[in-house]
């Protein structure tokens, strides 16, 4: 048997996502710049791919920019807010757990000059609103807040951040990194406040490399790529008209079957939280260091679960840390079964980083920290792959922490 449980990396695309895709290579593959029938065609499913995502945010189809991609929708938001404002103010705020597609573009602004106010976090990754509004002041252009961590899964609270800001400063541009929100989620950005909002089609069962940014008609940005000046000149080169079509199915297929899919994503949450306890309860629980044998600590739980149940958290993500056993040991041998998970953001693994930043941020015990894993879901994952990943985790967890001892 085979569990795919990384979905929070990536998703595998649906068929009708891959038969729109091929029919816009092998048939409509006209440039869209282009006067004649084939690029006219091709203008067609672009002008549709916009109107279609820009119905799923209730938003007008001119807010709407293709791009390559979550990252790139990310620099540019920040990127081209702050440079496009910076006579405004020299001032910009994220938080301390937000993805590297934007706290890198945050340390290249403090490069250049800007000031950056990294909010910190509680324990379960929430920030603390009055800590956004301290560190609101006349000179803030930019705030840039996940809407769910892609770690751990926490819902951050973006209408009232939006309230706060907009409070403060109707000026003030608000940004909101949705790659994980996005297909799950309901979101409405002009009723949040959101004047920049990021997406990423592979995700949502969408092609890779390709994605969206939102834009506020009002908002002033600076464009990233200059060229021939597609996309009303602000994000020149010719358009992947596959993508976009490919982009714009997922996100069909995901909001039409939003409240299903939902429901389902919970209880499988619901399900992998719940065997997890068991598990940590059972005879086959996994010893830690210092302790001996078959006498494991009573005081503390031998699988703590970082991701909370409830509305404060995504229903996708569960992320749990196995004291005893480092993350990339245990992945590598549910991997063995057929069972592939995540140790954090794919993003970064590849990067030799011992910890995950998220997890430093919660200032989780090193221990934790080190053997933490995230499983995440999709609309396809069944209960029967819940069961089967929890059915490895309790046969290898004991032999792999006694191996650990070793």
């Amino acid at each position: 048997m085979e569990a795919y449980l990384d979905n929070s990396a990536t998703t595998r695309c649906t068929e009708g996502v891959r038969d729109v895709v091929v029919r816009a290579m092998t048939e409509d593959y006209g440039n869209p710049s282009s006067q004649h029938g084939k690029g006219v065609e091709a203008e067609r499913i672009l002008r549709e791919a916009r109107e279609t995502l820009a119905a799923t945010l209730k938003v007008s189809e001119k807010e709407i920019y293709f791009t390559s991609g979550a990252t790139e929708s990310n620099n540019w938001a920040i990127i081209g807010a702050a440079m496009a404002n910076r006579r405004a103010g020299m001032h910009l705020i994220t938080t301390a757990i937000e993805h590297a597609a934007v706290l890198e573009p945050m340390a290249y602004l403090e490069k250049q000059g800007f000031r950056v106010t990294y909010l910190p976090v509680d324990a379960k990754g929430h920030i603390n609103l009055r800590d956004l509004e301290e560190a609101l002041c006349e000179e803030t252009i930019l705030v840039s807040i996940m809407y769910v961590n892609n770690e751990i899964g926490t819902i951050e609270p973006i209408a009232e951040a939006g309230k706060l800001i907009k409070a403060h400063n109707p000026r003030t541009l608000f940004h909101v990194d949705a790659v994980q929100a996005y297909g799950k989620l309901e979101i409405r950005p002009k009723k949040l406040g959101v004047d920049l909002l990021s997406v990423s089609a592979h995700k949502i069962h969408g092609p890779k490399g390709v994605g969206f940014l939102y834009v506020n008609e009002k908002t002033k940005l600076q464009p990233m790529m200059l060229g021939g000046g597609q996309q009303k000149g602000m994000r020149s080169g010719t358009d992947n008209v596959p993508g976009a079509a490919g982009l714009a199915e997922a996100a069909r297929e995901a909001y039409t079957q939003l409240g299903q899919s939902t429901e389902q994503l919970l209880k499988l949450k619901k399900r992998m939280i719940d065997g997890l306890k068991t598990l940590s309860k059972s005879d086959a629980e996994p010893v830690k260091r210092g302790e001996t044998a078959g006498k494991p600590d009573a005081q503390k739980p031998c699988i703590v679960i970082h991701s909370e149940e409830g509305d404060k958290s995504a229903p996708h993500i569960v992320s749990a840390a196995f004291p005893g056993v480092r993350s990339e040991v245990l992945l590598h041998a549910l991997e063995e079964r057929g069972i592939y998970v995540s140790a954090g953001s794919a993003c970064t693994t590849n990067k030799k980083v011992p910890v995950s930043g998220v997890l430093k941020e919660l200032h989780l015990p090193k221990e934790l920290a080190e053997s933490t894993l995230r499983f995440s879901f999709s609309r396809f994952t069944t209960e029967e792959e819940i069961d089967y990943c929890l059915e490895a985790l309790c046969e290898l967890l004991p032999v792999l922490a006694r191996y650990a001892r070793h």
